[in-house]
């Protein structure tokens, strides 16, 4: 099995080369003059896109093909006050450097929409906002001029003091949107709430793919064995990432987007929820060698505070693993096979 790893957003390494400079709306409003408040928002996202670009070039330059955009790259892009704002002209130069390269290079790339898009919601207010804001994320891609490969991965949200409820709910308001909507999304455990079986159910009944988050299975079991996961809902995973119009097919069938995993650690005995700066090698290693044969490609978004910094020590470590024998085999600079 191939593995290839990537990291979210920001990079530790390159300097001044934040994609997320943003704006408060308090200080936006505090600016007199409303038209050159917009342009210096629009310059700040400009700013953002050139940096989203290097970042990118940062990727290629070191093997990474798999990176996660900021959700940040328009600052106050989805503000009530501002919906009578349309940069998007002015920023379509920016967008289309990004998607030429990522097309050219061809890398896998994403966005994780904020914990407020939300399509368990009861709140009518709150789910009007929740399109609004999957509408923003991917007006952004189709800048890019970039495909349906390119995801838009969420959660199912919040119980609402009636699970069960509150996924029937988010299957029939998220089975609800236009396709062009629901065939960018994929789905994920979350640390809380929707444990990986539950999502599991959720994404099969929504027909999206889900993304395994091993850190928040953790801490979100649902009580499941390791028998369990490796040998009934990993497979049903591997599942809803297959073609809809063949889903019967073997593992080649990943060839054009492989099932995704993200990666992180527990920060601390206090704190298992929160993530470390850095991956431990060997629990995520153990989970690799359990899967290996059930898959010919994976990708790993890593989650860890230091971003690059924790991607490159992670792979010295799988480095050190092959030294002492394990059944590892270092590909490049980001990737490896088990």
């Amino acid at each position: 099995m191939i593995v290839r790893f990537g990291f979210v957003a920001m990079s530790m390494l390159l300097e001044n080369a934040s994609p997320s400079r943003t704006m408060t709306f308090a200080a936006f409003s505090k600016l007199n003059d409303r038209e050159a408040a917009l342009r210096k928002l629009e310059r700040t996202a400009e700013e953002n896109l050139k940096n989203t670009l290097r970042l990118l070039r940062h990727c290629y330059a070191h093997d990474i093909k798999v990176y996660r955009f900021s959700s940040k790259l328009i600052p106050l892009a989805t503000h009530d006050e501002l919906k009578d704002w349309l940069p998007w002209e002015y920023l379509q130069e920016g967008f289309s450097d990004i998607g030429r390269f990522v097309k050219e290079k061809q890398m896998r790339v994403s966005f994780h929409p904020d914990h407020f898009c939300v399509f368990s919601t009861p709140r009518p207010e709150v789910l009007s906002k929740s399109k609004d804001d999957l509408a923003y994320h991917l007006r952004m891609l189709d800048a890019m001029g970039l495909d349906e490969t390119a995801k838009c991965n969420i959660h199912v949200g919040g119980a609402y003091g009636d699970k069960p409820t509150s996924a029937e709910r988010f299957i029939r308001q998220f089975g609800e949107l236009e396709d062009k909507f629901k065939n960018r999304v994929t789905l994920e455990n979350d640390d809380k709430t929707f444990t990986a079986r539950e999502t599991l159910a959720a994404a099969e009944a929504a027909g999206t793919p889900m993304v395994l988050d091993i850190h928040h299975h953790a801490v979100n079991d649902g009580d499941e064995t390791d028998a369990s996961l490796y040998g009934e809902l990993w497979p049903r995973i591997l599942k809803t990432w297959k073609p809809r119009s063949d889903a019967d097919s073997d593992a080649a069938a990943f060839a054009v987007l492989p099932p995704k995993l993200h990666v992180s650690s527990p920060k601390s005995g206090k704190d298992p929820r929160g993530h470390a700066d850095h991956v431990e090698v060997e629990p995520l290693f153990r989970f690799l060698k359990e899967t290996a044969g059930s898959v010919d490609r994976l990708d790993c978004m890593l989650e860890a505070k230091q971003k690059d910094a924790a991607l490159f020590k992670l792979m010295d470590e799988f480095r050190e693993l092959q030294a002492r024998g394990e059944s590892i085999r270092m590909l490049d600079g980001a990737s490896i096979e088990v």
